[in-house]
Formats: structure tokens, C-alpha cells, sequence
């Protein structure tokens, strides 16, 4: 094991210990990532004595400029080396009381360290200095299910998961990550604790939420939070959408794995986080819009607007961030469906206009969202769908060269229809605005501000205005 520590600072962290009498291990992540060839720069480094006091001694051997940033009531350092992120704790027991995942600590020895390790595979250790250097120390056979691809806990996972319930997300994330399989036992414990999940804070859940839409087959993740009942918990509308309903022997598809096949194959074309949340809530409101309809079957009329009105909400609830972010996944979901009726008619260039207005910059993700969105199993279907899409994608590329309309701005301003007609701020110059931005969009007039000018003058008599002489738009 000799390789994974072969990186310089190893040695100057482990020539610290050795000065200070006290042992270091390499533990978690980082071993368990060099042995599946994973990129990792996030190093935790266990001490048999104090860590800050060690992180304080290696940062000093270090360099002159290594800041370490000590967090007390955790018992933990941490330093930036380069573009490695190394951390240091001293090794622990922990105990814990059922009201709470956080932990009443005391000093330990590397095996009590190992032992507080959420799953074996994560409690792997290489020796730094002394007799342990270069050797890995594997107590729960964590090599062996790591060539198996299991996720096991090295103690009772009843106790390991209501002791810690973020370990319960926790499993299902390196499960979606790296594509192992839950043990049997610890899934079921998972199910048997799932409402212990309620004392853990809403932002640590979002967290792993989104390291489980950032893996690579998401809807892994997604499966298995469901089955073992802690979605239900955590993304109740999500659940929502499970099911098949029939009436007079017509059904629906089912929603749920419907959104998650979306969500895989969005994945495939991008890594943008908040397009995967939108692609995750493009159809959340189908729960609360469906209507079964005689002679048509089921429908999910006003979906769109529905779910767009839900996200602000559901991102509440999550505790993830009520910003631009919102307001980009509340956009792709309020128009998921307008690409899509454009190509299944004829594609005229007053719609796209219309489109690429609202969508603005955010045009390129909501195609892929909804090129993501066709999941029909028919073939043919499909092809066609492509096809008509890639009509769609050109005529945007035309119409947008020739209209200037993404991300679009009114040729004539307020304040130059208040200095036209010698107005205050009232409605008459909402009225002109809006006037002249459906003329442009639907071709009336061409994007520019002579034409726009001129309809101005038209809008203005119509409302008894009259322009003040001399005024020009120069």
C-alpha cells in the first residue's frame, strides 16, 4: 500500500507524529477510492494523540503559508497542501443519545476509530509511521466487500444507523456513486429506522440528495431511497407520482419511473446539477392535475404551471437555496412542454419567437430536457420525436439570427414613450410596450427601433395620445 501514500506531505505528516510519539493512519474515503482507481483529493488522516496539535506541526513543516483552520468543538483541522484537502482528528468513541446524531466523544484507539465507521469499506486504514507504515489495517474485511460491491456496517446496522441516521442516506448515495449493493441486513435496517431520518437537518439531507442526482445512474439512488420508505419522509410529492390508476380499463404510465428514466437520461448530456433538479420535477404537479376525461382518457391539463408554482415550495421544504437556482429549475419545468408541442405541429416562426423570448439563455437546457423527456418505448416513435426535434433546434438557430428575440429588450423604452408623448409612469406605457412586443413577436414588425418607433406613434393615438413635436428616437 506503499503507492498511496507515496505523495511527499505523507512523509512530513508522518516525520510530525513520529516527533510528537503519537501514530497516523490514512482512513475512509481516500483508501477506499485509491483502491477502486477513483480520484480523490480529500484526505482523513487519524491520530493516536491530538490532531490539531499534529496538523499544526505538519502545516509548520510544510511551508510558510499553509493557514490550518482548527474547528474545536469537532476536534478537527484542516489544511489546503496544493490541491489536496487533508483533515486530522484525533482517534475516537463515540456515543449517542436517541434525541440526537451528535455524538458524546471521548479518545480512542485506532480499532474504537474504525469501529464509529459508517461502512467497512470506509473503515479501511494505511499506517503512516512506525510498525503500521505502508500496511493496511482491514478489521472488518472491508477489502472484501469492496471487490464484492457491498455496502455492510461494520457493527450492528440497527444501531449504526439509529446511533447516526444520516448514515441511512448515507449508504444509498454510495450505493448510487459507485454502484454496490446494500447488504441485505443493513437494508433492512434502514427500513426498520427510516423514521429516525426526521432528526436529521434538512440541509444535510438536500446534500446527499444532490450527490445522489450527481451519480451517474441517479435513478439508482432514487429506487432505493423509495423502497426502503425514507423518500416517503424526505420528498413526499416525489412519491406522489408512483402508481397506475385505471378507469373503464384504461391506465396512465407510472410517473415515478417515468421521472426517473428522464432524470437518467438527462444525465447522460450534463452534469449541470439544476438541470437534473428540473428534469427530477418537470412532471411533479401530474399527482394534483390528473382528470381521467371520456373519450380521451387520462389527461394532466396546467402540469406545467402547476409544477412550476410547486417548486418554490418543494425548495423550501429542502432547504436548498431560494435563489437564481430556483428560479432557473421553476422556468425549465413551467416550459418543458413547449418544445415539445412545437414538434409535433408545424413549426412557425411566430411560436419559436414566442419560445426563445421566454426561455432566453436557458433555451439550450430546456431542449435537452425535453430531448431527455422522451421515453417511449416504440422505436419509430421515437425516431420521429429526434427528427422533429432537430426541425425545432434549426429553426431556433434561424429565427433567433434573424429576430435578436433570446433574452430580448424593447427597442423603445419606458422612458422613451414618456418623453414621446410627455407622460408620467401610468398604464398607457405598459399598454404601448406590450403592444409592441406581440407585434415583434408574432413578425408584425421587425425587431428594430424604427419599426418599433413608428408602431409607438400608432399605439399612442389609439389611446388619445399625442406626441410631443420634435421628439424623435435618436
Amino acid at each position: 500500500m506503499h503507492q498511496f501514500i507515496s505523495q511527499p506531505f505523507f512523509k512530513v505528516i508522518a516525520a510530525a507524529c513520529d516527533e510528537a510519539g503519537v501514530s497516523a493512519y490514512v482512513i475512509g474515503g481516500y483508501v477506499r477510492d485509491c483502491l477502486l482507481q477513483r480520484p480523490c483529493k480529500d484526505i482523513d488522516i487519524v491520530v493516536t494523540g491530538n490532531g490539531i496539535d499534529i496538523a499544526r506541526m505538519a502545516a509548520a513543516r510544510l511551508g510558510d503559508n499553509i493557514h490550518v483552520s482548527v474547528f474545536k468543538n469537532f476536534g478537527t483541522a484542516m489544511l489546503t497542501y496544493g490541491e489536496w484537502n487533508i483533515e486530522f482528528v484525533g482517534a475516537r468513541k463515540e456515543s449517542y443519545s436517541s434525541d440526537s446524531r451528535k455524538p458524546f466523544v471521548e479518545s480512542g484507539t485506532l480499532e474504537d476509530d474504525q469501529k464509529r465507521r459508517d461502512f467497512t469499506v470506509n473503515a479501511l486504514a494505511i499506517g503512516l509511521n512506525g510498525n503500521d507504515e505502508g500496511n493496511l489495517l482491514d478489521p472488518f474485511s472491508g477489502i472484501q466487500d469492496l471487490n464484492a460491491g457491498i455496502l455492510r456496517t461494520p457493527l450492528d446496522p440497527d444501531i449504526t444507523y439509529s446511533d447516526d441516521p444520516l448514515r441511512m442516506m448515507r449508504a444509498v448515495r454510495f450505493a448510487s456513486q459507485l454502484g454496490f449493493t446494500i447488504e441485505e441486513k443493513s437494508f433492512l435496517a434502514i427500513s426498520t429506522n427510516k423514521d429516525r431520518i426526521k432528526i436529521v437537518s434538512k440541509e444535510r439531507i438536500s446534500d446527499e440528495l444532490n450527490k445522489i442526482l450527481m451519480s451517474g445512474v441517479p435513478s439508482v439512488g432514487f429506487k432505493l431511497l423509495f423502497d426502503t420508505g425514507l423518500l416517503h419522509l424526505i420528498f413526499p410529492q416525489l412519491v406522489a407520482l408512483h402508481g397506475v390508476e385505471f378507469v373503464k380499463g384504461k391506465g396512465h404510465k407510472d410517473n415515478f419511473y417515468h421521472t426517473l428514466q428522464v432524470l437518467d437520461n438527462i444525465s447522460v448530456m450534463t452534469d449541470n446539477l439544476w438541470l437534473r433538479w428540473a428534469a427530477l420535477l418537470h412532471d411533479i404537479a401530474k399527482p394534483a392535475t390528473k382528470r381521467f376525461e371520456e373519450g380521451t382518457g387520462w389527461t394532466f391539463h396546467g402540469h406545467e404551471d402547476r409544477g412550476a408554482r410547486m417548486v418554490p415550495g418543494i425548495f423550501n421544504q429542502l432547504k436548498l437555496p431560494l435563489n437564481e437556482k430556483m428560479k432557473y429549475v421553476q422556468k425549465l419545468v413551467l416550459l418543458h412542454l413547449r418544445p415539445i408541442v412545437l414538434a409535433q405541429s408545424v413549426v412557425t416562426d411566430s411560436a419559436v419567437r414566442r419560445l426563445l423570448f421566454e426561455a432566453g439563455d436557458d433555451i439550450d437546457d430546456l431542449m435537452t430536457l425535453c430531448q431527455a423527456d422522451i421515453t417511449s418505448k416504440n422505436e419509430a416513435k421515437v425516431r420521429k420525436y429526434i427528427s422533429n426535434f432537430e426541425l425545432v433546434r434549426q429553426k431556433l438557430i434561424e429565427v433567433e439570427s434573424k429576430d435578436k428575440v433570446r433574452n430580448w429588450q424593447p427597442p423603445v423604452t419606458g422612458e422613451l414613450i414618456m418623453k414621446a408623448f410627455n407622460l408620467g409612469p401610468g398604464k398607457e406605457i405598459g399598454l404601448i410596450k406590450n403592444a409592441i412586443r406581440e407585434a415583434i413577436l408574432d413578425g408584425i414588425i421587425s425587431n428594430n427601433l424604427e419599426e418599433a418607433w413608428a408602431l409607438m406613434l400608432r399605439e399612442g393615438e389609439k389611446l388619445g395620445l399625442k406626441p410631443v413635436p420634435g421628439v424623435s428616437p435618436d
